[in-house]
């Protein structure tokens, strides 16, 4: 199954704000952390949601693993190359 691809306008889209969804990105995958009451009105302690989270997971209390139990949606679409 290959996934949509979304482009990180239209992740940041995704933050609870704009849209009733809420995603995050992590290593290139979108998942759909909307249902979680972690992720409540977008924002997640200090992590906004619509951006990709990759680097920041470092300093996070948690590992990658958090991520299993959300529905991957999409990838990030690679950025355009320039003209």
């Amino acid at each position: 199954m290959s996934l949509p691809l979304y482009t990180k306008s239209q992740l940041a889209l995704r933050n609870g704000q704009d849209k009733p969804q809420i995603w995050v990105a992590y290593q290139g995958l979108i998942y759909d952390v909307t249902e979680s009451r972690l992720w409540r009105n977008g924002k997640h302690y200090e992590h906004w949601a619509g951006q990709d989270l990759t680097e920041e997971l470092k300093d996070a209390p948690h590992t990658e693993g958090v991520f299993a139990k959300f529905e991957v949606v999409g990838k990030i679409a690679p950025p355009n190359p320039p003209r």
